[in-house]
């Protein structure tokens, strides 16, 4: 699964102190989810980098940042390998995605997922799935109204398309991104939240 910036799902700062979510992927392997670290980069950029025709390019300066800003970052873990991640940014951020920019015009309890990446020979295992479950019990217990992506439509991305259906995300709008070559679908998924995010 990847999305990014710009891209998408193909199916507290960024350590909140939460205890990592333990479970086996459907193949039987173990599979923990923890805070992303400075010592996740390397494998992090790989990751988006095999999927970047999805996501958008990320260098280290340019993940470094995007780390500072997040409200969630986390990664997969299978045996101890780091085969997913996903980075979601809050709301007052200066980050100039132009999705991030359109929910944070019309929000201020958005969770915006950035990007998630799940390495291909993992996909199909329940990661990206597992991942999105973390992130929306997190965000829902820090007081996120509503847990925001895109999902592309033009070139269309029917996977993603029914991964977020089925998890209730619904269409709030739409743009054109990408100097005109995309256009994608704003989704939302509305939370119990709805107050202050306290990040």
């Amino acid at each position: 699964m990847t999305r990014g910036a710009g891209g998408e799902a193909v199916i507290g700062s960024a350590s909140s102190g939460d205890s990592p979510v333990s479970g086996p992927a459907e193949t039987g392997d173990s599979l923990a989810i923890r805070p992303a670290g400075a010592g996740d980069f390397t494998a992090i950029l790989a990751l988006n980098a095999a999927w970047v025709h999805h996501t958008s390019p990320l260098d280290e300066a340019a993940l470094r940042d995007l780390h500072a800003q997040a409200a969630y970052h986390r990664v997969a873990e299978v045996d101890g390998g780091v085969v997913g991640f996903l980075l979601a940014v809050g709301p007052g951020q200066t980050y100039e995605s132009p999705n991030y920019r359109w929910f944070a015009a019309r929000s201020h309890d958005f969770l915006y997922i950035d990007r998630v990446v799940v390495a291909g020979e993992h996909q199909g295992e329940g990661v990206g799935g597992a991942l999105y479950d973390d992130v929306t019990a997190w965000a829902g217990r820090n007081g996120f109204g509503r847990l925001v992506c895109e999902v592309n439509v033009e070139p269309p991305n029917p996977v993603s398309d029914a991964f977020h259906a089925r998890r209730g995300f619904v269409e709030v709008g739409t743009q054109w991104v990408a100097g005109g070559t995309k256009r994608v679908s704003l989704r939302e998924l509305t939370l119990g939240g709805g107050g202050e995010p306290r990040l």
